[in-house]
């Protein structure tokens, strides 16, 4: 293979194919293009007349998928009309009506309406404007939708089409009558007037008169509700009609997006492409209102008396200088309505994301009166609880549930509205991953992790809580979806060395279940037998197990050399038995064992799956307890499975190549050599959402932002270290493994090489990219970890 240097960045010649290095020809296939595995079923739904699911397939290996169709009477797949998919798409996003027999629908920027049992359809607008987002109110009475930023309401008695609301993106104009008239001279002398002229006087009485006339007789008008040249979002309204709520929000001034230059393009010409801003950049600002429509008034939604709501973190204990507490930022998400429309919750995030509050919403006078506070030193976070993910709903007109980790896991939680009562519905060493109430509101559908960190189960339990019943058998993951009647679960299920396929079964406990799906896989990957990683713990320094995916050679092929692969995304779990997002790393360790390394892929502290201390592991420091876990799997090897501590190496993308970095430059003699692919240097140039939970913000916490960041520590490399990074990464920008060779050049490292990848983004999608990828991660593996 030849190879020519630039500046150390090395540039691979690819006139040595994949799998004349890489060994089995099946593995390097599968790797470097993916149809050869076959497509699974995604976006499973269930159509209106509770015997038809729907889901995205592409079993015949097409340019892209197309929406397929099952039944519980047929379950042979067959491809749907493509002139019908969007209707059928627009019908389930609809909204039903309380019992479930009507369906509001937007379809083609119209709304309709679908009687479920009779199949008739009314048609409610024909217009040029787009018309969107379908619910019922005024007791069912109404279909409310929305038309640009105002809300319509259609009577189905009278058909009848009224306006609800009058948005105006400007501000409210000075009432003329409350204009301060003159100055005080002028005041004067026209008291003087009215006080000598009786003719002065009579016109004032006439012209008053006539204005109070005139305004008593006005027609009815709307109400302008005034934007202030702010976005409008979240615009919703009652049950009863009543009372509309929506939130403004201000948009942040003085940001300064990211330019990432696109080089390889159709014109020749270089493209920039604007991209995010950094963590620390300003936030904007929310403001929640409440229109009640019998009264005629706006109302604010008043936040400032929330409980804790000027509570500093505990980490500016470690800065000498103190703000004066205030009042934090937050934003309204809700209000959630009971079915009669007696209550509302909502639920308040401060922007800093440390506390979540569950509120009673009292839209009349626009106060919140607190349910239920969690406050996390770290970050709010965890399964039914991150933000835009709250699992929250209505059980009975005065009985609201929500998920919390105050126990230090992701459980069910009932509130009753009216005297505060809080209970715990479920309890134990494992996390409630998604919650929904049955149709009829009897029962609680819950998937768990509760048979292993690594299984996804489906259950029912009785809504007051109780002996929760497994309904799903097979093991490894199940992603269920429920007919709308609630009598059928169509779900996906895939174990560690099995791709996802489609099943329906009847929803009750034992029933058994049929597959719908079968891959379209080639005849390779059906011959290979693709390995079932054992899923195993160790412990770590602190005595805490860590799980961790184990693939072992043949003791015939033992090289004596290991390989440990970190995941992406820190908050993800891969330590599991079903089939992996990562399915080429997956060939890939495959294939190393075939070559008798050993790979340990392990959830390290931060990963997903293990609870709130787990996920909180990495707060402050990042790079932390999380590669002490990654040390610690290396000594396990070394000490249990015969592993040469001298031939370990480790690999991972994104928050994996951070970690990879961090491994490198602060564990002298622990890793022999290191892959890390689009990989964070510096934590104060990555984004603000995931960046300032972990660390706070760069300009309030700089000792959590130095301690994180791998380009601090570039001095300490040893080993051999490949980084890949795609020129056009909008998430990990190409910057970032810049500004970090710039540093090892002027540290004078001589070991490292730079592979870059000028047409791919974060997630490379050219086969020819992640072939090079992978030929030159098991070059730097088989160049370094083979030397005895």
């Amino acid at each position: 293979m030849r190879y020519w240097v630039i500046p150390a960045i090395i540039f691979f010649s690819a006139n040595s194919t994949f799998a004349q290095q890489a060994g089995p020809l099946t593995v390097e296939k599968m790797m470097r293009d993916p149809k050869w595995i076959g497509t699974s079923p995604d976006h499973v739904f269930w159509g209106t007349d509770n015997q038809t699911v729907y889901f995205d397939w592409n079993p015949d290996k097409q340019l892209s998928d197309s929406l397929y169709y099952a039944s519980t009477k047929n379950n042979t797949p067959r491809k749907t009309d493509a002139a019908e998919r969007a209707l059928i798409k627009a019908r389930a996003s609809g909204a039903y009506n309380t019992d479930k027999t009507l369906l509001a629908y937007s379809y083609q920027g119209d709304i309709y309406l679908l009687e479920i049992k009779t199949g008739k359809v009314t048609r409610i607008t024909n217009t040029a404007a787009t018309e969107n987002s379908p619910v019922f109110s005024f007791g069912g009475k109404q279909v409310v939708f929305q038309q640009n930023n105002d809300l319509f309401a259609w009577d189905r008695a009278g058909g009848l089409i009224s306006q609800l609301t009058s948005f105006d993106n400007g501000s409210k104009p000075v009432d003329r009558d409350e204009r301060k008239v003159g100055n005080v001279e002028e005041q004067t002398l026209k008291a003087q007037q009215l006080e000598l002229m009786q003719v002065v006087r009579d016109r004032t009485a006439k012209k008053d008169a006539a204005t109070a006339f005139n305004r008593a007789h006005e027609p009815a008008t709307l109400r302008r509700l005034y934007l202030q040249n702010k976005s409008l979002y979240n615009i919703g309204i009652s049950p009863d009609g009543r009372f509309i709520t929506y939130t403004l929000y201000t948009a942040p001034t003085g940001i300064r997006n990211t330019i990432v230059p696109e080089f390889v393009t159709a014109s020749g010409y270089t493209t920039d492409i604007s991209t995010r801003d950094k963590v620390g950049s300003p936030q904007g600002s929310y403001e929640s209102y409440v229109y009640d429509r019998q009264r005629d008034t706006m109302l604010p939604v008043k936040t400032t008396d929330l409980p804790g709501i000027k509570d500093q973190p505990d980490y500016v204990k470690d800065y000498t200088k103190k703000d004066t507490p205030a009042v934090r930022d937050v934003q309204v998400n809700g209000p959630w309505w009971s079915d009669q429309g007696t209550h509302a919750i909502a639920e308040v995030r401060s922007q800093d994301n440390k506390d979540r509050w569950i509120v009673l919403l009292d839209a009349a006078t626009g106060t919140l009166k607190t349910l239920n506070r969690q406050r996390d030193e770290a970050w709010i976070g965890g399964p039914g609880i991150d933000w835009g993910n709250g699992n929250i709903g209505w059980i009975d007109e005065n009985t609201a549930w929500f998920q919390s980790e105050a126990t230090g896991y992701s459980h069910l939680y009932t509130v009753n509205v009216n005297n505060g009562d809080v209970k715990q519905l479920t309890s134990g060493q494992y996390e409630i991953q998604d919650a929904q109430l049955s149709p009829d509101k009897k029962y609680f559908y819950l998937t768990t992790n509760e048979v292993h960190p690594g299984e996804k189960q489906f259950y029912r339990m009785p809504v007051q809580g109780g002996r929760a019943e497994r309904i799903t058998t097979l093991p490894g993951a199940n992603e269920v979806q429920v007919s709308p009647d609630g009598k059928w679960l169509a779900f996906r299920y895939s174990y560690s060395n099995k791709p996802w396929e489609l099943y329906l079964q009847p929803n009750s406990p034992g029933s058994p279940s049929v597959q719908v799906t079968r891959l379209g896989q080639s005849d390779e990957f059906k011959s290979y037998p693709w390995r079932d990683p054992q899923v195993i713990t160790f412990m770590a320094r602190d005595q805490q197990p860590v799980y961790a995916r184990l693939y072992t050679p043949d003791p015939a092929k033992n090289n004596g050399a290991a390989v440990i692969f970190v995941h992406g995304a820190g908050y993800l779990q891969n330590a599991h038995k079903w089939w992996s997002s990562y399915f080429r790393e997956y060939m890939f360790h495959n294939l190393l064992t075939d070559k008798g390394y050993t790979v340990l892929d392990m959830d390290y502290r931060g990963s997903a799956g293990y609870g709130r201390n787990w996920r909180t592991g990495i707060y402050r420091h990042m790079g932390g307890k999380d590669l002490d876990d990654e040390v610690d799997g290396a000594k396990y090897l070394a000490e249990k499975l015969q592993v040469d501590a001298r031939r370990i190496g480790i690999y991972g993308g994104s928050y994996g190549g951070f970690m990879t970095l961090m491994a490198m430059f602060t564990q002298p003699g622990t890793f022999a050599a290191g892959a890390a692919l689009r990989s964070v240097t510096d934590w104060a140039h990555y984004n603000h959402g995931y960046t300032s939970n972990i660390l706070n913000e760069p300009f309030t916490d700089s000792i959590a932002y130095r301690r994180s960041s791998p380009i601090y520590f570039a001095e300490g490399l040893r080993g051999k270290l490949l980084m890949c990074h795609g020129m056009i990464d909008t998430n990990v920008h190409f910057q970032d493994i810049v500004r970090l060779s710039q540093r090892l050049i002027e540290l004078g490292k001589n070991n490292w090489e730079l592979a870059v990848y000028p047409v791919e983004d974060h997630g490379f999608i050219t086969p020819s990219s992640w072939t090079d990828e992978y030929k030159r991660i098991l070059l730097l593996f088989e160049s370094t970890l083979l030397k005895p």
